[in-house]
């Protein structure tokens, strides 16, 4: 080796031989594992923080740690190519503003047949006139064409009213005629009626119906009247025959006897 190389390799080895030189590069030395192992630990933190696998994390720790002190910048330059672009809460909010999205969306109505916006409280389309919503007959709220029962007082569509019963007829007492009680609380005309108050084409009863009983002129000082009453009696009652008449008597028991003459 000649001299001036030489000479200059011996300056360099004293500088390097130094106490102070030595403590400056054991410290670099310290500082650069220090930071490979604190790279591995990234890795590992920041894989835990975007993906939901338990095991990879510890992986990509491995990874960098096996590139030794030397390499390991190579390594994290490796890592951050292949990780996952996004975190688990960047995608959790994104999911939670696509869902706000959609929601936002569905909220807007828009008419099935021409696709137009229209108001929530619309019946019919004022574009295409298609109907949106009918109105419940029981509380008067707006409802879908499809709901089977209202949802605010709970009318069930598809079940039938059953009819309320008629109301029987009701006779006037003044003999003006006759008013029939509808469902619906009109009253029908009146139907004429009979002086007497009975509704025309009803058969009403006559003196003549009635068993006429004639007079009889009071014989023997007999009341013609109470007589009679006698004789319809005697003749509702059952004969001696089938009510078991006691036998020599010439009446039925319990047959009223002969009147007493006044």
């Amino acid at each position: 080796m000649p001299k001036e190389l030489q000479g200059v390799a011996d300056a360099i080895g004293s500088i390097v031989d130094s106490p102070l030189v030595q403590l400056g590069l054991r410290a670099i030395a310290v500082y650069w594992i220090v930071f490979w192992l604190a790279a591995a630990y990234w890795a590992f933190r920041d894989l835990q923080l975007r993906t939901d696998n338990p095991v990879m994390p510890y992986l990509a720790a491995a990874f960098v740690i096996l590139f030794t002190p030397i390499l390991f910048p190579a390594a994290i330059v490796i890592y951050r190519t292949i990780r996952p672009h996004e975190k688990i809460d960047e995608v959790y909010e994104r999911t939670l503003a696509e869902e706000a999205m959609l929601a936002e969306i569905e909220t807007v109505r828009y008419c099935p047949a021409c696709r137009r916006r229209v108001n929530e409280e619309w019946i019919v389309c004022p574009s295409c006139r298609t109907r949106l919503a009918r109105v419940c007959p029981n509380c008067s709220r707006l409802v879908g064409l499809d709901w089977s029962l209202c949802a605010w007082c709970g009318r069930d569509f598809e079940r039938r009213e059953v009819g309320a019963p008629a109301a029987a007829p009701a006779v006037s007492q003044g003999g003006v005629g006759t008013r029939v009680a509808t469902p619906d609380g009109a009253a029908p005309p009146a139907r004429p009626t009979t002086g007497q108050g009975v509704p025309m084409g009803v058969p009403m009863a006559t003196p003549m119906s009635a068993p006429m009983v004639a007079p009889v002129a009071s014989v023997g000082g007999i009341d013609p009247a109470r007589s009679a009453v006698a004789s319809a009696r005697s003749s509702s009652r059952p004969s001696p025959r089938s009510a078991g008449a006691r036998p020599g008597s010439g009446r039925p028991p319990g047959s009223p006897g002969p009147l007493p003459e006044r």
